[in-house]
């Protein structure tokens, strides 16, 4: 699924803060920890975002519609700073795809296969960091599919993390592995 037509735009505080506070609102974010959330402080956060330097967000469009959020950053500025030794070429990032009614099999894993490949397509790239919640049991499968090995917990003010990484070897190998089953 990954041929599947995705492609990433810079998120814009303003025009997309109503479709995203859809999304970060939805149970189904609860582990992207903005569940009360107010259309204003979507918007207050995604300016802050966009103004620091070490942090981007963007939308993902699957066929030209909007379908999921991607955020990269620099861990040894944000996010990460004191909790683990950075190597050069690391670069954290957080996804989170639209609430649906209608689930597509696969869609999820495609989803964090583009967000990786993304990623991994600047050569500078040499590591993904994650630091997802230790309870977010989906998303340490989806994150072991892609080639994400764990290398302990680490705790956060906002949550008890299970901090990952994967180098662009680990996802090549993991992907050709997916093409293969």
């Amino acid at each position: 699924m990954s041929n599947t037509p995705f492609t990433v735009r810079p998120l814009d505080p303003f025009a997309d803060a109503e479709l995203v506070h859809g999304w970060v609102t939805h149970p189904k974010a609860a582990f992207w920890l903005m569940q009360e959330a107010s259309l204003p402080d979507v918007e207050r956060e995604y300016m802050a975002i966009s103004a620091a330097e070490h942090h981007d967000a963007f939308i993902g469009l699957h066929d030209g519609t909007p379908a999921f959020l991607m955020e990269r950053y620099d861990p040894s500025k944000v996010e990460l700073v004191g909790l683990y030794e950075a190597e050069p070429g690391d670069v954290g990032m957080h996804f989170l795809v639209a609430p649906t009614d209608t689930p597509v099999h696969g869609f999820t894993r495609a989803v964090i296969t583009a967000v990786m490949e993304t990623l991994f397509a600047d050569p500078a790239t040499e590591r993904i960091v994650v630091e997802p919640d230790v309870r977010n049991t989906a998303v340490h499968a989806l994150n072991e599919a892609v080639g994400f090995v764990p290398a302990r917990e680490i705790a956060k003010p906002e949550k008890n993390a299970l901090l990952s990484f994967c180098t662009r070897a680990q996802f090549e190998a993991a992907v050709a592995v997916g093409v293969a089953k």
